[in-house]
């Protein structure tokens, strides 16, 4: 038996200890540590049941990550659970805080199962882009129904301990030392002359529709497989013996083992947790953050403002007229509002909250004693310096100046004050409050400690903090403009915007880019391309067809007409049959002969020109490795997270396969297509872009 499982005796009762810090997460050693302990019990003279517990702060989190990827090692967690389900003794397992995947499948293989009120439970395999592989599949339904079973495989979400005894996955929820509570059970258990009881001997749950729950989870996961994998596994529990069930969920993980999906969802959960993990930052302590100000009260002001808020800090919000600042003072309300309806604070922190945490003030003297200031005010250079000024001559020494601009030079800005060493790049992501990616950008000047506290923001906001530097766009929006610009010329060469938004959900994002661009406001694109006119290169193809409705006051959704119209009231709209007409006769103007398009056409040159863009971010070092840019595309611009993010795509593709289309596209439009530097090296070398973020580790 390894040290990892500690075994003590308590009268006719061995209790099984997991000691695996910090979250007793299921590694060879814990394995090979519980199958031993349970041959132990059994071979004690008077052992009658056993009670397995967790040490620390959990019963059990799951599988070991630092085994991911690596050749699996015996004993193998499928057959340690049927192994301890087997056990002629009587197996109660105590849990307590998270009880996930493989420690769920464990609890399912005792023959009883009592948590404390806080535990939770879940199996989130599928957000690995796997199904359970223990077990889990055949037993839970025998518990719950397959359609419940199916709620909790397919979501990948926990639920808490009262609605897992609901449920049936719990016989007993009970306050109280788990060690303590699970000797208690199991003494009663045996007092009350109680047997074993193998989920597996269970009866099967009934059968539903499959193929049409199988078609609804296809379709609610936009194209991700492993749920839809799930409820094929969940039919077979209904339909086989347990034995055979057990096959063929083991088939169908092993499938899932195998396809590019698992891979980048494995890749994004790995370059979820590493992207804030900056070398530079080691050891660097970053800034106080208690009061928060926002310069700003519209809809990212108000989103700011309200994450700062949830995030237990206090807020100081400027606006330029009363006025103003009580509509501003009515939007974080209506925000908080809805944290409220949903459970996520209580009415007194509610009030808390909008009469004493927040201040929304006309003076920017009221910013004297804030920690960090965003400013989300108009995309004007000539109006963030003037805000800018003015928090330089109010804002106390140390205190952080951030600006929330999308596109412009934080640089520039940083220098319209005398301390450009406080001044930072803090782009959010509207709704604020609800987007989790947030752009960290440091300027040439920015400090250290400036830095660090850009990233312990994010972190109390509950942010993916992205490290980016200065450029237009920096990483997310220069990214999107290129390959915006990719679509822009696909419907000028004879695609509809409509074959490309379908083409694009299709391939998984959660819309296209033109339906996109009426959501955000086709305003925004057209003030873009009026800023970037004066340096515009003469080689640039640069679409007008959608000028004009914007000339005629159109600007999306929030004018009823776009790309799309949208009746009063509804966010889905019918295609316009003006656009039509306008890419016509741009076309005629510019003497173009529309050709068609298949939808994998459009998926390639969309996602090349995407790739392209990011290798010269990163080889420019605007992102410091690829996976700053597949965690900006998949937090902040709806990138399907089964593919990881454009540059693991980009792997898994095969670089010198993505090269050779950008050469091809380059011959038509060869301003557009310059292959970026780096992946032109990468590709010479036989190397990935999942190689510089190894590297990037070390």
């Amino acid at each position: 038996m390894t040290d990892k499982i500690a075994y003590t005796r308590h009268d006719d009762i061995a209790v099984l200890r997991i000691q695996n810090p910090p979250v007793n997460a299921l590694s060879q050693a814990v394995r090979q540590g519980l199958w031993d302990a349970m041959e132990r019990a059994e071979a004690d003279a008077g052992v009658k049941a056993v009670v397995i517990v967790g040490e620390g702060r959990a019963f059990i989190a799951g599988a070991d990550i630092t085994e991911f990827g690596k050749p699996p090692t015996e004993p193998y967690l499928p057959i340690l659970c049927n192994r301890i389900e087997a056990s002629p003794l009587l197996v109660v397992a105590s849990m307590h805080g998270v009880s996930l995947g493989g420690g769920l499948e464990v609890a399912l293989s005792a023959h009883y199962r009592i948590a404390q009120p806080s535990a939770k439970v879940g199996l989130p395999e599928v957000n690995l882009g796997l199904i359970p592989g223990a077990g889990a599949t055949q037993r839970l339904p025998r518990l719950t129904g397959a359609e419940k079973a199916l709620e909790m495989i397919t979501s990948g979400a926990p639920i808490k301990a009262e609605a897992a005894r609901d449920l049936g996955i719990l016989d007993r929820v009970a306050e109280g030392d788990p060690e303590a509570v699970g000797l208690a059970y199991a003494a009663e258990l045996l007092a009350d002359g109680a047997t074993r009881r193998p989920v597996s001997e269970l009866p099967p749950a009934d059968a539903i529709d499959w193929d049409a729950t199988y078609d609804a989870v296809l379709a609610k996961g936009r194209g991700q497989i492993s749920p839809a994998t799930a409820v094929r596994a969940v039919q077979v529990a209904t339909e086989l013996p347990f034995e055979q069930g057990l096959q063929k969920e083991r088939d169908l993980f092993m499938e899932l083992m195998q396809t590019d999906q698992r891979q980048g969802m494995i890749h994004a959960f790995f370059s979820e947790r590493a992207v804030s993990n900056l070398p530079e930052l080691k050891g660097v302590e970053p800034r106080s953050l208690n009061t928060i100000g926002v310069i700003g009260g519209g809809t990212m002001g108000a989103g700011i403002a309200t994450a700062a808020l949830l995030a237990g800090m206090d807020v100081v919000l400027i606006e330029m007229k009363p006025e103003a600042a009580r509509a501003a003072h009515e939007r974080i309300s209506g925000n908080l509002s809805g944290a409220l309806k949903r459970g996520k604070i209580s009415q007194d922190k509610f009030d808390t909250l909008t009469e004493k945490a927040l201040t929304v003030s006309t003076d920017y003297d009221s910013l004297s004693d804030v920690d960090l200031v965003v400013e989300a005010v108009f995309e004007n250079m000539d109006v963030k310096k003037e805000v800018f000024a003015k928090l330089d001559s109010v804002c106390k020494p140390g205190c952080v100046l951030a600006t929330n601009t999308s596109y412009l030079d934080v640089n520039e800005i940083a220098a319209a004050t005398s301390r450009p060493a406080d001044v930072i790049g803090l782009h959010f992501f509207s709704p604020a409050h609800i987007m989790k990616l947030l752009e960290v950008v440091v300027a040439e000047k920015t400090a250290k400690d400036v830095v660090a506290t850009g990233f312990a923001l994010g972190k109390a906001l509950g942010k993916i903090s992205v490290r980016a530097g200065v450029c237009d766009g920096f990483i997310g929006n220069r990214i999107l403009a290129t390959y915006r610009t990719a679509a822009d010329h696909m419907v000028l060469d004879g695609a509809s915007p409509y074959q490309i938004d379908k083409a694009l959900v299709d391939f998984g994002f959660a819309m296209g880019p033109f339906a996109v661009a009426d959501l955000a406001g086709l305003d925004i694109g057209w003030m873009t391309r009026k800023r970037k006119a004066p340096d515009r290169h003469p080689d640039e193809r640069v679409p007008t067809y959608i000028d004009k409705l914007c000339e005629e006051g159109h600007f999306g959704q929030k004018t009823g007409e776009g790309y799309y119209i949208y009746a009063a009231g509804k966010r889905a709209g019918v295609p316009n049959p003006k656009i039509a007409e306008l890419i016509a006769a741009e076309q005629a103007e510019l003497g173009i002969t529309p050709r068609p398009f298949t939808d994998e056409d459009i998926v390639r040159r969309y996602m090349c020109a995407m790739v392209n863009e990011a290798a010269k971010v990163v080889g420019e070092g605007i992102a410091r490795r690829p996976l700053d840019v597949d965690m900006t595309l998949l937090f902040g611009y709806g990138f399907p997270r089964y593919w990881g993010g454009p540059m693991k795509w980009a792997d898994i593709q095969g670089l010198p396969s993505v090269l050779a289309d950008i050469q091809r596209y380059a011959q038509d439009d060869a301003w557009f297509w310059q292959p970026a530097p780096l992946l032109e090296d990468l590709a010479a070398q036989g190397r990935t872009f999942d190689d510089l973020n190894k590297d990037a580790a070390k």
